[in-house]
């Protein structure tokens, strides 16, 4: 059975949203987000135009972070609606000097909104369930901090490593596949598809 029009334009956005951020075509990538569009992620929190260029910057500086897509279902109420899209992030980077690559297993939480008839993000929060590290070269050797790598969640604790290793100020407290953070995030889905304010408490400690 086809999807409803609206899962298909839904369904579309959150394709858009991976193929054109992955490829640097950050002009179309943008037409995914409405204005006030906010992104939340381990390395990011603040709004949409701010992370295209923080993304930007980070790819023409040769970082690759790739995403997958898997499984997708949608909730629409009117011209609302709350996505979730099972994904993989990848990130290749150093670690301690030795490449490797990160793999991270989960779902992208979109809250949309459908304004002037176009259905576009308001508020992207993954939700991280899994996560490993592998050595890109098998004949390497690489030993992690465990204190450090023991104080990040478990859904992202080897992005985690990765990104604070390479830079960046990861924050600890984010959704995953159970537990307050990933039950407060369903709650204002709930809250969002029934009419509220605001797509829920966006995170603002801004980039790093």
């Amino acid at each position: 059975m086809p999807l409803h029009p609206d899962n298909e334009q839904i369904r579309k956005v959150i394709e858009d949203w991976a193929l054109y951020r992955d490829s640097a075509r950050w002009d179309e990538f943008a037409t995914v987000w409405h204005s006030d569009g906010w992104m939340t992620a381990t390395w990011f929190q603040g709004p949409f135009a701010d992370f295209i260029e923080v993304s930007r910057a980070a790819f023409d500086a040769g970082g690759q972070i790739l995403h997958f897509l898997g499984g997708f279902t949608c909730e629409v109420a009117g011209d609302r609606a709350i996505a979730q899209t099972k994904m993989k992030i990848k990130q290749r980077a150093p670690v301690h000097g030795t490449l490797v690559d990160v793999t991270c297993t989960g779902r992208f939480y979109d809250f949309l909104a459908r304004r002037e008839g176009r259905w576009a993000i308001v508020r992207r929060q993954p939700i991280y369930e899994s996560d490993r590290m592998d050595v890109v070269d098998p004949a390497a050797s690489l030993k992690l901090d465990a204190t450090v790598l023991a104080s990040f969640p478990p859904g992202y604790r080897h992005l985690g490593y990765l990104q604070e290793d390479n830079g960046h100020r990861v924050v600890r407290d984010l959704p995953g596949l159970r537990g307050p953070a990933v039950e407060a995030l369903y709650g204002e889905g709930r809250a969002w598809l029934g009419g509220s304010a605001t797509p829920g408490a966006v995170r603002v400690d801004g980039a790093s």
